[in-house]
């Protein structure tokens, strides 16, 4: 998932990697879970690096499982939640050690798709009136765009600062912050966008590996999903499979789940720590039948 986790994915009193090493060891699947780099007992420097980056540390993983001899270097397999769903595909093109690839809740379109819709339904979810809600996601289209558009760094922070002071200066009065708290906020905000994880992450279409992966894959999501919504990914995913000519895929919805594999009312992220599973066991066999299938 994005952001410094630790093995166990843990998040909200959760810990879904925990859970789902568990059950697929009791299949008789050996699981390897690492940190995320600078997080745990794993040395590196998490800030800074995009999703190639973890790919390299992914494709680390798999170089180190292929020297233990318990290990069957022939059925190596990536699985990755949410923006690990994106970078799976990325080291199946990369390395033919990965035999296949489990993409939860993986991305098949270009990040400002995902985000501009995660945004539409969450704030949605939430309550947020009809005309604002348009109007944030036409302010995070338009900073989106410029993203995409301005590769140099320094004019893209120059072009983000003018169009967010401009922006600001628009609001109603009672909206408006002092002069100091105004630049402290339009300058956190330029540096999350020049971020160079958020920049890769706008702008990379994840059909670009897609298209090129020829191994087994399995990609689930689920139904009541806001953060990834399903309809559009699951399609994505699909478009490019199919186009690299992959005969072997198995793209799947499943009711009522939300991202995290929750059975949930509402899949708003503000339910996650509030639902006792962690994991859906009808997603954790999903999971384990298919990598029996694969490897056997």
């Amino acid at each position: 998932g994005s952001g410094p986790q630790d093995r166990n994915e843990e998040l909200l009193g959760h810990k879904p990697f925990l859970v789902l090493a568990d059950h697929l060891t009791r299949q008789g699947i050996a699981v390897l879970r690492y940190d995320d780099r600078g997080v745990g007992k794993s040395t590196g420097k998490f800030s800074g690096c995009t999703s190639e980056d973890f790919a390299a540390d992914a494709l680390a993983a798999v170089a180190w499982l292929k020297t233990r001899p318990e290990i069957d270097p022939k059925k190596i397999g990536i699985a990755g939640h949410s923006e690990g769903g994106l970078i799976a595909p990325m080291c199946a093109v990369q390395s033919k050690d990965v035999a296949f690839i489990v993409l939860l809740a993986g991305t098949g379109v270009d990040g400002e798709a995902v985000l501009l819709k995660q945004f539409e339904l969450i704030y949605g979810a939430n309550g947020m009136e009809e005309e604002k809600l348009k109007k944030e996601l036409a302010t995070s289209a338009q900073e989106f765009q410029l993203i995409k558009t301005v590769k140099d760094t320094a004019q893209l922070r120059l072009k983000l600062k003018a169009f967010l002071e401009k922006e600001y200066s628009n609001l109603p009065e009672g909206e408006r912050k002092s002069a100091d708290d105004l630049q402290k906020q339009i300058k956190d905000e330029i540096d999350l966008l020049t971020s160079p994880w958020f920049s890769f992450f706008i702008r990379y279409d994840p059909k670009v590996s897609l298209e090129k992966v020829k191994c087994p894959v399995l990609a689930l999501n689920g139904e009541k999903d806001l953060q990834v919504e399903p309809k559009s990914n699951l399609t994505g995913i699909r478009a490019g499979l199919e186009k690299a000519g992959n005969k072997q895929f198995v793209v799947k919805e499943l009711p009522g789940l939300n991202h995290l594999f929750q059975a949930c009312e509402t899949g708003s992220p503000a339910e996650y720590s509030m639902i006792e599973e962690t994991f859906s066991p009808v997603a954790l066999k999903e999971i384990s039948d298919w990598i029996l299938s694969v490897t056997r």
